[in-house]
């Protein structure tokens, strides 16, 4: 761990927490007309493997795909125009918040199905392996993708072919409002759930993003020097609500008690507090760093309100129909 290397760990959090912050200030507007999953409190996992990953590996993600999307480097302008429906989006403005891709990056996409790009991730991985090209595809996934057979069938047949997949699982103790406790029983372990699929794995504390990159640099080397799929178990917390810009403390699923002991563990403000003290950075560092991202982020919301709306015949293009007539389906 470099000085540089925690400066743009530290950068990194900051501008996804940025954007998120802003997407949730303006969500009120009413010019975000789909649902939008927040990471706000969950930066560091994401922020640790865009610093392994190279442009040239692939990645793939759930509903909650903002900080992934961000970190692998896609283009944050595209992302907002997205999430206004806007013809310059990342998906031309067809898929909203749960839909971003940025191929320029190796975002190959994301979806609102819990665990549907897994078996996306693993064929992307394979189609590598057949082709003998190099890079690992990474799929990030959250706690209750372990409780859906398509993560089994997909993990089973990676180890099987030993493919270069990283499973990255975002462990926030939630599924919508469900915890742990009613969904796997008592004392039992992810990553001991992958290990038993034929996955090696490993868990860590994904609010400690030096610790986090620690593990997941290990991980993604192993992967490059063929040891079969890699499965990484990151404790972490989102602080919003599960869908949308609120809180939601209040309605009993999880206490305010919880929350503020996961909020004191706020990944950036650890990194910060870390590097000042170790004369890493200086107390004007992250003000100006922090100014720098909210320019950024106002120009992308200037440039998103600005955008066309796409076209109502866009709406039939790049997807499968049945023509009139009696011809076969063909792609569009």
């Amino acid at each position: 761990m470099t000085d540089e290397l925690s400066r743009r760990l530290l950068r990194s959090m900051i501008r996804i927490r940025a954007v998120e912050e802003a997407i949730a200030e303006r969500y009120a507007e009413q010019q975000m007309r789909c649902p939008t999953h927040l990471s706000i409190g969950q930066e560091g996992p994401s922020a640790a493997i865009g610093e392994v990953l190279l442009p040239t590996d692939l990645a793939v993600s759930g509903h909650r795909a903002h900080a992934h999307y961000i970190a692998k480097g896609g283009d944050i302008g595209a992302l907002i125009a997205e999430i206004y429906g806007k013809a310059t989006g990342c998906a031309a403005g067809k898929g909203g918040s749960m839909h971003l891709v940025d191929e320029r990056v190796g975002f190959m996409g994301s979806t609102a199905i819990v665990g549907g790009t897994v078996p996306v991730g693993v064929g992307l991985a394979l189609s590598r392996a057949v082709a003998r090209k190099d890079g690992v595809v990474c799929i990030f996934i959250g706690d209750a993708v372990l409780e859906t057979g398509v993560f089994y069938e997909s993990a089973n047949f990676a180890a099987l072919r030993r493919l270069p997949v990283l499973f990255l699982c975002e462990n926030n103790l939630y599924s919508v409002y469900s915890p742990l406790s009613v969904r796997q029983p008592a004392g039992r372990s992810l990553a001991a759930v992958a290990t038993g699929l034929g996955l090696e794995a490993t868990s860590g504390d994904g609010n400690d993003v030096v610790s986090a990159h620690g593990l997941l640099a290990d991980a993604v080397a192993r992967l490059r020097g063929g040891a079969g799929p890699q499965f990484v178990e990151l404790a972490t917390y989102r602080w919003r609500e599960h869908c949308g810009p609120l809180y939601d403390n209040d309605i009993g699923y999880r206490t305010p008690e919880e929350f503020e002991e996961w909020r004191v563990r706020d990944p950036i403000a650890r990194l910060n507090e870390t590097m000042i003290a170790a004369g890493t950075i200086d107390a004007k560092w992250l003000p100006a760093v922090e100014a720098e991202v909210a320019r950024e982020i106002d120009g992308a919301f200037a440039a998103a309100a600005a955008a066309p709306f796409p076209s109502p015949e866009s709406a039939y293009q790049n997807l499968y129909a049945r023509p009139a007539g009696p011809e076969a389906t063909t792609w569009r």
